[in-house]
């Protein structure tokens, strides 16, 4: 397979094996005398998300020539471990914990008020461990009795270059269904399991969404899922109601953007294709492609990881076609020690993507 030119339209890389997506009401936004943002929405939650927000964030800002980019976050609202979880529990908000990094990586840059954000206080009691950004939008989901609100003036706090929504504004819980046929409720618990997971709901079942949620679906013209954990950031999102037929309706590209590793305890021996068939499990068909990384990370690093019992997800291309899913591959894999996505080519890609089409 080979590595996709950037610097070139994606048409002429995607060959025969394009076929297998439907083209017909697919959105257009390079028509000729089209003049708007490109409409994206990103869902997901945890560190993988603010990854994609971030190189998004650079490209909003309209240009001669470029009317930038409109973006719409969606958050996952399960976290009930740390910071989020403690206010949840003693002050019965929703997690914020997501929903801030998200915020300020759509910030761009490392302002002041955004370090101050992420600040965490040390110690052992009292703030202990609380992020200073989860503490300010604590407060004002407490004091204007709307959480919607509370973040969206946090976003005018930062400068926030797009939206962020939380999947639901439901207080929920994460349940999986072990291969072991156990239960185990909680988010934090699914993590201490160290078992396979099966299947995952939320509890309430099938929560309303967001207001505006399906509303951006609907007008989008991509929409990214992942990358993320996929039973704890990815999946609850697609769980809320109306979610998955929204995706299965809307005439946006819908593109998952692959792990580049297996997560320990969670995805322990999946490939691509098992990602993808988990989603598809879960929600129906709602993916027409798969970005993957196509530079293999530093054979020491990749060694690192092995011995935390992290390996690099494999990809089997005809596999992933035969699933009705186009893989398209590029140089997503950030320079350093650790095997990471970099922001700025993830964004890059998705962007060609979405103002060329399949």
């Amino acid at each position: 397979m080979s590595v996709i030119d950037l610097d070139s339209t994606l048409q002429d890389f995607w060959g025969e094996d394009a076929k297998v997506v439907p083209q017909q009401g697919r959105n257009r936004l390079l028509r000729p005398g089209v003049e708007r943002p490109t409409r994206i929405v990103a869902m997901g939650g945890g560190t993988g998300l603010p990854v994609v927000l971030r190189g998004l964030a650079r490209r909003a800002i309209p240009k001669p020539g470029d009317p930038g980019v409109e973006i719409t976050a969606i958050v996952t609202m399960s976290d009930d471990g740390g910071s989020s979880g403690r206010l949840r529990r003693s002050h019965g908000v929703l997690p914020p914990g997501d929903i801030r990094n998200c915020l300020v990586a759509l910030a761009g840059g490392k302002s002041a008020l955004s370090e101050v954000f992420q600040y965490r206080f040390s110690g052992a009691k009292g703030l202990a461990g609380h992020a200073v950004g989860n503490l300010l939008i604590a407060a004002l989901a407490e004091l204007k009795g709307d959480f919607l609100e509370a973040v969206r003036l946090s976003g005018e706090l930062l400068g926030s270059r797009g939206r962020v929504l939380p999947c639901t504004l439901a207080p929920v819980q994460l349940v999986a269904q072990m291969d072991d046929a156990t239960e185990v409720v909680g988010e934090r618990n699914i993590v201490r399991a160290h078992g396979r997971v099966r299947r995952v709901s939320l509890s309430p079942r099938s929560p309303p969404p967001s207001e505006g949620l399906l509303e951006a679906i609907h007008s989008a013209d991509l929409v990214v899922i992942g990358p993320g954990s996929l039973y704890s950031s990815v999946i609850p999102n697609l769980l809320v109601d109306g979610v998955a037929q929204a995706l299965q309706q809307t005439r946006a590209l819908k593109v998952m953007v692959a792990n580049l590793m297996t997560q320990p305890g969670e995805t322990d021996g999946m490939g691509c294709l098992d990602h993808i068939k988990a989603v598809i499990e879960h929600a129906g068909p709602v993916l027409d492609a798969v970005l993957i990384n196509g530079t293999p990370p530093p054979k020491e690093a990749i060694q690192r990881y092995a011995h935390k019992g992290a390996y690099v997800v494999q990809v089997e291309r005809r596999e992933l076609i035969s699933a009705g899913v186009v893989p398209v591959e590029a140089d997503l894999l950030k320079e350093g020690s650790k095997i990471r996505h970099d922001s700025r080519k993830v964004a890059r890609c998705l962007l060609k993507m979405a103002r060329s089409g399949l």
